[in-house]
């Protein structure tokens, strides 16, 4: 686009700039163009009727320049580059100890891919920088209007959906972090987007490399120290401006072509001067009373809507999305800065000392929020000149800033001792073995870096490079390396902190909650709080907010020490480390959900619960949380109802696991607080058996299922058979599964037989058979330990198989030869060790019980499976079919039975001696067998009458007639 009519200002600098081009070039060309390109972009600049005042982010020169000019100028409206929708938040500042953020936050978003959520914009604020001047004084002097003129955060994601990924790391630099730090404060912004005020830097890879080979510097921020911050500290507002105006524009001429990126910039300019001429044309204020900050790479645009004269009614602003956008201050520090604007590690602090250094060598006051947080009561107001609104006409001031040589500042000795000491001391703190030797070295070493540098002066960064050069050497013996050192003598990593006044509703009930505690807790670092629950009841309030926090903030915010939560269970005593102080961005951001913990936890488990991707055991484990932390059983009663649905849309058994797990824990605690379970559980052990039922054969088929999933499968339905059988269920759904079951894989095989086992289809001694069989099989032995696998497994739903697992390990161990036993030892341990991890203690108890404890009688000891088995009524039969000796044994063993028999029927002959000769068969018996019928009835034996072949003898013939008679008689007139 054609620039308006270029003025007579840079007249002579195009001269000088045109024949250097040519005689460098040879002749006209692109060169040509570019260098008085630039000069028109400054001339354009200048001339604007709205001055612009173009910054440098986090800048010592940019804020000392700042303040200078605002109380010279005493603007009326300070125009910011900033989002708009921020503008409410920033009187909160005066609560905050710098540096902090301003956040915009979205966690359910309307009109944004679902992926993208949650949404953040954070846009750091630090004293040592211009935009914080502007603020401190707009809001702190009456009379004066702070507009906030940028894209709004909506607007920040509408335009930049191609580049999100890469506004994520930095909002203007395509280059990554410099040595990005690594500390947790370095994640104190967490995923936001960075607005920054002042993007500058090249976005030309081959010219940025080429600034920092030639300027004989490691990193960007060190060439922007010593090739502007340095020689604008002390320059008057005219070369300032004049400088920042053309360093934007070399970098915006020399831009790569990125369509996309060089078109969010463009929108952003069209949309602050249209917002700018809305606001002019709204209130009928003079330009000539504003200042516009920006920063220089968007104070050198070319749009045509560019100025108070620019075209108007072109571009269209798109409205705002349905997404709901919610603010609030973050804390900040200087290592999230770096690492998320693309800095050097240390260069923020650096930056930080530089202008505190620049306020006591130059004297200017600077602009502070009155009540302002970690800083010194401001006097801005009672000496405040009376300021003049006519901008001074513009002159020439860039071809003297660019003829003049670098000033060579004498060193200052006193410093840089200083400085040496200092870096000593610490390094001896941190296990250097550093002496006054090391002191002289960092001292030369520092001057003779900066002369091959070409400075006389050394910076900071010249003495880091000497330090670490003098005294790290080859090893780091602490934590903190000497680089590392040389950043917090520096001023370290100073870290802001929000006050409470500024922070949202809850978490401001957090701290009133935790306030019985007695303990400071916004402070940063861990603190250690001991809860007393029995002692002191009233704490047992504060014990319900810290398990909230451990479940809704980062783990180490709330880490319990002492003391757990589970169902049914309560703690009396618990000991806590908080560190909600280091973790405030994260309380923070919670207030963005709800106001109150609850509230948050709540929406947070429907979340989890009604959810796309919402899961069974996910669901189960929602109600858990909810049983633990909230209490609430209407809401558990709403999930379980869920969970059903949930359930019976599955058709995999990848839960099945967590699935069992869970309702285990459930149902015992409902079993143990409620006289009765709840409907929706028993529903579910209902829906659950029939759904696993039907399930069971394809798990066993299915590759993708393992057999701890099918185990567990087995596992609710024989825990839970006894209530599924009371509430409906058909046992014969179970049997049906269990006989269609054919699986192909060894593991699954033995879970099969382990199943019908327990049904009783298949008894223990044919299953001892079968692994027998196994062993006897040179074909199947290599596999024999994924049959391991599955008995293990089998004993999540069969724990009575443990004795013939132990039997199975302890004959393979037995009977293998060497030569098959030793290649396969080392698959059997990786498959249990693999697949069955959390079941083998219960198999080492099981071996503890059935092995001998010491080593001496293992060699005398003879396993369980290998004793011959009796059988325990053979005794009982032989005695029944045996020839009864004479004086009938079973009475005279039991003769209260008989007494008690012959009492009830009226018999009073008494015992015959044993000398009396026996009489065959028994006369009252004999003549009234219908009595003995009766009685046999009446005790339920079926026995029926003896064989005609036994033979009879006297008193004994109710035995021989009915043998099951006289047991069951026995119990029940044992007190007769």
């Amino acid at each position: 686009m054609s620039g308006p009519q270029e003025s007579g200002v840079f007249t002579a600098l195009r001269t000088q700039l045109q024949g250097a081009a040519s005689e460098f070039a040879g002749g006209p060309d692109a060169l040509e163009g570019i260098l008085l390109g630039m000069v028109d972009d400054v001339d354009r600049a200048v001339r604007e009727p709205l001055e612009i005042f173009p910054v440098c982010h986090h800048s010592p020169a940019s804020a000392l320049a700042m303040a200078r000019r605002l109380r010279e100028k005493q603007p009326k409206v300070v125009y910011l580059e900033l989002c708009e929708d921020m503008a409410p938040l920033l009187t909160e500042l005066r609560n905050c100890r710098l540096p902090v953020a301003v956040q915009a936050f979205a966690g359910e978003i309307d009109g944004f891919p679902q992926e993208w959520a949650p949404l953040s914009v954070v846009a750091p604020i630090t004293e040592a920088s211009a935009e914080y001047q502007a603020i401190a004084y707009a809001l702190d002097t009456p009379g004066v209007e702070l507009v906030l003129v940028d894209r709004s955060s909506d607007h920040v994601f509408q335009w930049d959906r191609a580049n999100t990924s890469e506004a994520a790391e930095t909002d203007g630099s395509p280059a990554e972090a410099e040595e990005a730090p690594k500390s947790e404060e370095a994640a104190l912004h967490g995923e936001a987007v960075g607005v920054e005020i002042g993007d500058l830097r090249p976005r030309f890879a081959e010219l940025e490399e080429h600034l920092l080979r030639h300027g004989k510097v490691r990193h960007w921020s060190e060439w922007w120290h010593q090739y502007v911050e340095v020689p604008l500290g002390d320059s008057d507002h005219d070369t300032y401006r004049q400088v920042m105006f053309l360093i934007g524009s070399l970098f915006r001429r020399l831009a790569p072509g990125d369509g996309s990126r060089v078109r969010v910039d463009e929108d952003r300019e069209r949309y602050m001067w249209t917002r700018m001429r809305e606001h002019l044309e709204a209130t009928g204020t003079d330009p000539e009373d504003c200042l516009y900050v920006c920063g220089a790479f968007h104070a050198a645009s070319r749009v045509e809507e560019f100025g108070v004269h620019g075209r108007s009614g072109a571009f269209t602003i798109s409205p705002r999305t349905a997404t709901t956008w919610q603010y609030g201050l973050i804390p900040s520090s200087h290592a999230a800065i770096e690492a998320q604007f693309g800095l050097a590690a240390g260069s923020v602090s650096i930056a930080a000392t530089t202008w505190q250094k620049s306020l006591t060598r130059t004297r200017v006051r600077p602009y502070r929020l009155e009540g302002q947080a970690g800083a010194r009561k401001s006097r801005a107001k009672k000496a405040l000149p009376a300021g003049s609104a006519a901008q001074a006409p513009a002159t020439d001031r860039l071809t003297g800033f660019l003829h003049q040589p670098p000033v060579l500042d004498s060193v200052d000795e006193a410093e840089l001792l200083g400085w040496s000491v200092d870096i000593v001391r610490a390094a001896r703190r941190n296990g250097y073995l550093a002496s006054t030797a090391d002191a002289i070295a960092v001292f030369e070493t520092s001057i003779l870096l900066a002369g091959m540098r070409d400075r006389a002066n050394p910076t900071p960064y010249d003495f880091q490079d000497a330090a670490v050069t003098c005294i790290e050497k080859d090893s780091v013996p602490g934590r903190r390396d000497v680089r590392r050192l040389v950043e917090i003598m520096m001023g370290g990593d100073r870290i802001g902190q929000v006050g409470y006044e500024a922070l949202p509703p809850l978490a401001r009930d957090v701290y009133d909650r935790l306030e019985p505690l007695g303990m400071k807790l916004q402070q940063r670092g861990v603190q250690r709080a001991l809860l007393d629950i029995a002692g002191r009841p009233e704490l047992e309030a504060c014990s319900d907010v810290l398990w909230m926090l451990r479940r809704l903030m980062p783990a180490a915010a709330a880490r319990p020490i002492m003391g757990e939560r589970r169902l049914g269970e309560r703690s009396i005593q618990e000991s806590w480390d908080l560190a909600l102080g280091t973790h405030q961005r994260a309380l923070i951001e919670l207030g963005y959900e709800g106001v109150s913990l609850e509230q948050v936890l709540e929406q947070r488990l429907r979340r989890e619960a009604y959810g796309p991707r919402a899961t069974t055991a996910g669901v189960l484990a929602a109600i858990e949380d909810t049983l633990l932390y909230l209490r609430s059983g209407r809401l558990a009663d709403e999930l379980g109802t869920h969970a059903l649905k949930v359930l019976a849309a599955e058709r995999s058994v990848d839960g099945a696991p967590e699935v069992l797990r869970r309702a285990r824990a459930l149902l015992a605690y409902y079993r143990t607080s409620r006289p009765e379970l709840p409907a929706w559980i028993e529903s579910f052990v209902k829906t659950g058996y029939a759904h696993y039922c039907t399930l069971l054969p394809t798990a066993f088929r299915d590759e993708d299922a393992t057999v701890g999933q099918v185990a567990a499968m087995l596992g609710f339905l024989f825990s839970m058979e006894s209530l599924a059988l009371s509430l409906g269920c058909d046992r014969t759904q179970l049997e049906l599964a269990v006989a269609q079951s054919h699986p192909d894989d060894p593991s699954k095989t033995a879970l099969l037989w382990a199943a019908q086992v327990q049904l009783g289809t298949l008894s223990r001694a044919e299953l001892r058979s079968r692994c027998a069989e196994l062993l006897d099989n040179p074909l199947v032995v290599p596999s024999y330990p994924r049959y391991l696998n599955g008995f293990v497994h089998a004993l999540e739903p069969v724990p009575g198989l443990a004795d013939v697992v132990v039997e199975a390990v302890s004959n393979a161990f037995g009977r293998l030869p060497d030569a098959v036993l030793l290649p396969w030892l080392p698959l059997l341990i990786t498959t249990l060790r693999k697949g069955a991890a959390d079941l083998a203690p219960l198999l080492i108890r099981e071996a503890g019980r059935i092995f001998p404890g010491r080593l001496p009688a293992l060699d005398a000891w003879i396993p369980p499976w290998r004793m011959p088995q009796e059988d325990p009524f053979a005794a009982s039969r032989a005695q029944r079919t045996a020839t009864a000796p004479v004086g009938a044994a079973l009475l005279a063993a039991r003769p209260a039975t008989c007494d008690a028999v012959a009492e009830l029927l009226g018999c009073e002959d008494g015992w015959q001696q044993h000398d009396a000769p026996a009489r065959p068969g028994a006369p009252l018996l004999s003549a009234h067998p219908a009595t003995c019928d009766a009685v046999a009835e009446l005790l339920g034996c079926d026995g029926g009458w003896a064989a005609a072949g036994d033979t009879a003898v006297a008193g004994a013939a109710l035995t021989l007639r009915h043998p099951a008679t006289a047991e069951a008689l026995e119990p029940l007139l044992a007190d007769r």
